[in-house]
């Protein structure tokens, strides 16, 4: 007997807008963008929450604010 689990996550990004400062690394804009996750374990969901990120523009680093 063979047990096949699925899980699945899914991220997708809901809006995107410029933010304060500038990056560190290289000067460039930052962005703030609001991302939408959700786990699901056989097309069911489980988890669901929406998270800030902030991306430097020009290096595309992931920044994080403390």
């Amino acid at each position: 007997m063979c047990l096949v689990f699925v899980c699945d996550e899914d991220e997708r990004v809901i809006a995107r807008q410029p933010a304060a400062g500038a990056c560190p690394y290289c000067g460039g804009m930052v962005q703030a963008m609001d991302v939408e996750s959700q786990w699901r374990f056989c097309f069911l969901p489980l988890y669901f929450k929406t998270k800030r990120k902030y991306y430097c523009s020009l290096c595309a680093r992931r920044l994080v604010i403390q």
